[in-house]
């Protein structure tokens, strides 16, 4: 398989610090695959922080880009090529909001492949090793749907994937964020086949990813947005400007009242002469 031949350098590197965490720090295998996605998390840390940043840049620049859309909605092609130079002349980049994603594809299917030759290449090694999970999981290495607890596993999988899509998801626009809470409910259904080890490993990534939303969401501000104006939105007050020069020469007069004009005389009248 080929698929398989490009990752047998990540699929032996999992493999050996499972083995580590096993025999050397002592976990069982369940927990030894929970570590293994808290060191994954960790070594991403920096295009995590990258994530953010583009995600609020992008925030920020969303009424400029909105224009842009609204301006060229007739002709597609110009559209993308002013986003392109918008994004070029304000050094944004789209790409960067999914690179924690893309870093751990190769991660999650050479951990599939590990799990599948487990019992044949690994587990013969340790075999007084336990492969169950806090006595509810029989077999990490077992079909999600070969046990009830494996769909116990996929709820809380749903749940975990919804909760961090969701935090991680606030400065999208409204269809892009309806895509990405439908997702994982779609998923459900390709991954009942998938080793139960591999459904904790995406739990654990999923809770990681919703305390880090909400740690990001407490410590890091949202950036201002430029505020909406509307036809009933009241226009700015001009700046007083400073009095001329000369106008403590002239004489006072009350704020705002005009001068006062000389009195008008009225003529009367002659009488006729009879």
């Amino acid at each position: 398989m080929i698929v398989a031949n490009i990752l047998t350098p990540f699929e032996n590197l999992l493999a050996a610090v499972l083995e580590w965490l096993h025999s050397s720090v002592g976990l069982p295998w369940a927990w030894a695959i929970v570590a293994l996605t808290i060191m994954v998390r960790m070594l991403l840390v920096p295009l995590t922080v990258r994530q953010i940043h583009s995600m609020q840049n992008l925030q920020r620049h969303a009424p400029e880009m909105k224009a842009i859309q609204q301006r060229y909605k007739g002709d597609r092609q110009k559209m993308n090529e002013e986003l392109m130079k918008f994004y070029k002349e304000n050094r944004i980049n789209p790409a960067s909001s999914c690179l924690p994603i893309l870093a751990q594809i190769p991660v999650f299917f050479a951990l599939y492949f590990v799990l599948r030759d487990f019992e044949d290449e690994i587990f013969p090694k340790y075999p007084s090793s336990d492969l169950g999970w806090l006595g509810v999981v029989p077999d990490i290495t077992a079909d999600a749907n070969a046990h009830w607890s494996g769909y116990l596993l996929l709820a809380i999988y749903a749940v975990s994937q919804l909760t961090a899509s969701y935090l991680m998801s606030t400065s999208m626009e409204k269809a892009q964020r309806i895509l990405l809470l439908v997702m994982p409910l779609a998923f459900l259904f390709f991954i009942l086949n998938f080793p139960a080890g591999l459904v904790l490993y995406w739990v654990t990534t999923n809770l990681w990813t919703t305390g880090q939303g909400i740690v990001t969401r407490r410590l890091m501000p949202k950036p201002a947005l430029p505020a909406k104006r509307s036809s009933r939105t009241a226009p700015k007050a001009r700046e007083a400007e400073p009095p001329p020069p000369d106008a403590a020469e002239k004489p006072a007069t009350a704020a705002g009242a005009a001068p006062t004009a000389a009195p008008r005389r009225v003529r009367r009248k002659k009488k006729a002469r009879r």
